[in-house]
């Protein structure tokens, strides 16, 4: 038996998703149905969800005020 549910989700992120899992052959509830088996199959979200430590911390507080950024083109990164 199958249930019915609802969420809220970002328009913007609904839709961006929705294009991706398009590419994948998907739509939005198969991907959330895929989601929802591993979730039961790992008991537990199916990816690691930690708190940055103090490294991590420090690097986007960099980020954010501008330090120790290379400039760079995307280009170079798909090399």
């Amino acid at each position: 038996m199958k249930v019915q549910t609802s969420m809220r989700i970002e328009e913007s992120t609904f839709n961006e998703a929705k294009v991706i899992l398009a590419g994948l052959g998907m739509n939005f509830t198969d991907a959330v149905n895929i989601f929802v088996s591993m979730v039961v199959q790992a008991k537990g979200l199916p990816f690691e969800v930690k708190l940055p430590n103090a490294e991590t911390l420090q690097a986007m507080q960099e980020v954010r005020d501008g330090k120790n950024i290379d400039d760079f083109k995307i280009e170079e990164l798909q090399q």
